[in-house]
C-alpha cells in the first residue's frame, strides 16, 4: 500500500498532516494448528498482506481512530481518561485493549493522537487481523510515547488483550508469527519455553498459495473456546497418571498407551489432534530444515485431515477447497490454516501450476459452495515496523 495514500486518507479526515506511517503483517501458519495452548510447537510466518496506519499527535486528550475499512463507523474517540472501560464490540477494542495494557505496564499517554487505520487483510479471513491490529499499535504506542516495551513485551501484551479484554482464550501464537515476522523465513516456536528458531523457508519452485473461502468466521470465537476447554478436560484427566505439563509433552506412543484415562471419545480425538500435531510440527521443520519437500508437504496434508476429523474445525467450505486443491497436479500439500469454521486455507503448489491451480479450484469451490473463492500467493515479511 502507497504511503501517499495512507498519508492522504489522514489528512482527510483529520484535517492535518500525519507525522509518520506503520506497517504490521498478517499471518500464516504452515503447520502446528490449534496447539498453541497446548503446550506445542507452531510453524508460522508473517506475510506482506497486513493493517497500515498513519498518525500524528493531536491536543484533544484522547485517541481519535478511523478506519477507512469501516468508513461509516465514522471517527472514534477515546478520552485518555476513560481508557479502562469495558470493550464495546468494536474494531476500536484491539487498540483500546492494547492501550490499557501497556498503561497498567507503566505507560503514560501526556498527548491525545489521531490515528488512521487502513488494512488489506481479507475480513474474518483467520489471517490473524486482530494480532497485526495489536501489534501496529503496540509499536505506535511503544514509539510516540517513548514506552520501554521489547517486541516479546508487546507479544505477550497482545495475548493479554485477546484474553482478557476481547474474551477469546487464545494462544501466543499469531502474535509471535506476527511480532517476529522475517521476510522469506518462518518461526519455529515452542509455546511452552518461547523458544524459537528462525528457519529459511527454502520452497524451491513452490509457493505458498492462500485460498479464502469468504466465508465469516462466525463460530471461530466460541468453538475456539470450546475446542480449548475440551483439550483442559483430556489433560486433567491424563494428569491423574501422568506427571505432565501439556499435551504437548506427549509422544504419540505415550499418548496411544495412556487414552484409557480418557475414555471420551471426542476428548480422545481433541487430545489426539494436540498430541500428533506437535510431533509433525517438529518432522516438518525437518524436513523443510533436509530439503525433503515432498514429506513437508505430506505433513502439512496429514494435519489438515486431523484438523478435519479429530479436531472438527474445517466445515464444508474448507473442505471443498483442501480436497480440491490436493487434486490439482504441482500441489506438495493442503490444509486449513487458522482457528477454522470458515477462513482461510493454504496450498504448496509449482509456481509454473499456480494459475491453472486456482482456476480448477476456484471453479469446484464455485460449483459446490455457490459463490467464489480467492486466492493469493503469499509474500513471506517482515513483523511490524515504521514506514516514514
Amino acid at each position: 500500500m502507497d504511503t501517499q495514500a495512507l498519508r492522504t486518507g489522514f489528512s482527510e479526515v483529520f484535517g492535518t498532516a500525519a507525522t509518520h506511517t506503520y506497517f504490521a503483517p498478517g499471518r500464516i501458519n504452515l503447520i502446528g494448528e490449534h496447539t498453541d495452548y497446548n503446550g506445542g510447537h507452531v510453524f508460522p510466518c508473517a506475510i506482506s498482506l497486513g493493517t497500515y496506519a498513519a498518525v500524528a499527535p493531536n491536543d484533544a486528550a484522547a485517541f481519535r481512530l478511523f478506519s477507512a475499512n469501516f468508513p461509516d463507523a465514522g471517527t472514534k474517540e477515546i478520552p485518555l481518561a476513560e481508557l479502562t472501560t469495558a470493550k464495546d464490540g468494536a474494531w476500536t477494542d484491539y487498540f483500546k485493549g492494547m492501550a490499557q495494557v501497556l498503561q497498567a505496564a507503566g505507560a503514560t499517554y501526556a498527548t491525545g493522537l489521531d490515528v488512521y487505520i487502513e488494512g488489506n487483510l481479507p475480513n474474518a479471513s483467520g489471517l490473524s487481523s486482530s494480532a497485526s491490529l495489536e501489534l501496529l499499535t503496540g509499536i505506535i504506542l511503544k514509539d510516540t510515547y517513548g514506552l520501554d516495551a521489547t517486541m516479546l513485551d508487546l507479544i505477550k501484551d497482545g495475548q493479554k488483550v485477546e484474553n482478557h479484554y476481547i474474551g477469546v482464550n487464545s494462544g501466543i501464537m499469531d502474535q509471535f508469527a506476527i511480532g517476529m515476522g522475517q521476510k522469506n523465513r518462518a518461526t519455529l516456536l515452542d509455546t511452552n519455553t518461547l523458544e524459537y528458531e528462525s528457519l529459511p523457508l527454502a520452497m524451491g519452485n513452490n509457493v505458498v498459495v492462500i485460498m479464502n473461502t469468504n466465508k465469516r468466521r462466525e463460530l471461530a470465537d466460541s468453538k475456539y473456546n470450546e475446542r480449548r476447554s475440551e483439550c483442559e478436560e483430556a489433560l486433567a484427566r491424563l494428569q491423574t497418571k501422568l506427571d505432565i505439563k501439556t499435551l504437548g509433552d506427549l509422544t504419540v506412543d505415550e499418548f496411544d498407551q495412556s487414552t484409557y484415562l480418557i475414555y471420551d471419545e471426542t476428548l480422545i480425538k481433541r487430545a489426539r489432534h494436540a498430541v500428533f500435531e506437535n510431533q509433525r510440527t517438529l518432522k516438518a521443520a525437518d524436513a523443510l530444515k533436509a530439503g525433503d519437500l515432498d514429506q513437508f508437504g505430506r505433513l502439512v496434508s496429514a494435519s489438515g485431515v486431523s484438523l478435519a476429523y479429530d479436531y472438527e474445525v474445517t466445515g464444508v467450505e474448507l473442505d471443498t477447497l483442501v480436497t480440491n486443491a490436493l487434486k490439482q497436479p504441482g500441489v506438495l500439500g493442503a490444509r486449513m490454516t487458522g482457528a477454522g469454521f470458515g477462513g482461510c486455507a493454504i496450498a504448496l503448489v509449482d509456481k509454473a501450476a499456480v494459475p491453472d491451480f486456482t482456476e480448477a479450484v476456484g471453479q469446484a469451490y464455485l460449483d459446490t459452495i455457490g459463490y467464489k473463492a480467492d486466492f493469493y500467493v503469499a509474500e513471506i515479511a517482515d513483523g511490524p515496523r515504521q514506514l516514514d
